[in-house]
């Protein structure tokens, strides 16, 4: 009776090569088809991200002028990589950068392609109705607009 329990416990004990490359296939199938998935689910969030950081700068720029009573200048440089807050007086210059695979396509209304655009925020005047449009490397869209009225960005999908 012994001899029958150990050849049983041998012959049922571990798994076959066959058995582990199986597994092994499953498990690379299923990642290969979720990982599409999730890549584009983590480029909308950079995107959405992005977006609710221009709006938090571009909120960040109109507070300044208005609690300061001071000048702030937006430059948006022709490439559009980054944009840059400056005042008149020797304070630190305020920068914003997209994050890797979001980039600024388009400055609305349109000016002169390629070259620098410095808008002034004014205390007290209206805020320049301006409009940025986001894209990721899919291609999804966002745009983040300041409301001229209410001085307030706005983050709208096109």
């Amino acid at each position: 009776m012994r001899t029958s329990l150990v050849g049983r416990i041998r012959r049922q004990s571990g798994i076959t090569l066959i058995e582990m490359l199986l597994v092994v296939a499953i498990v690379s199938l299923m990642a290969g088809l979720a990982f599409p998935a999730v890549s584009a689910g983590i480029d909308a969030v950079r995107l959405r991200s992005a977006c609710d950081g221009l709006a938090a700068f571009l909120n960040y720029g109109m507070t300044w002028c208005e609690r300061r009573q001071e000048a702030v200048f937006l430059i948006v440089p022709g490439d559009r990589t980054v944009l840059r807050l400056r005042g008149l007086t020797p304070t630190p210059v305020r920068e914003f950068v997209c994050p890797s695979g979001v980039k600024i396509s388009a400055v609305l209304p349109e000016s002169d392609p390629g070259q620098d655009r410095i808008i002034p925020l004014m205390p007290g005047a209206p805020f320049p109705g301006l409009t940025f449009e986001l894209v990721n490397q899919r291609g999804a869209r966002r745009l983040v607009r300041i409301d001229p009225m209410e001085g307030v960005p706005q983050v709208l999908a096109p």
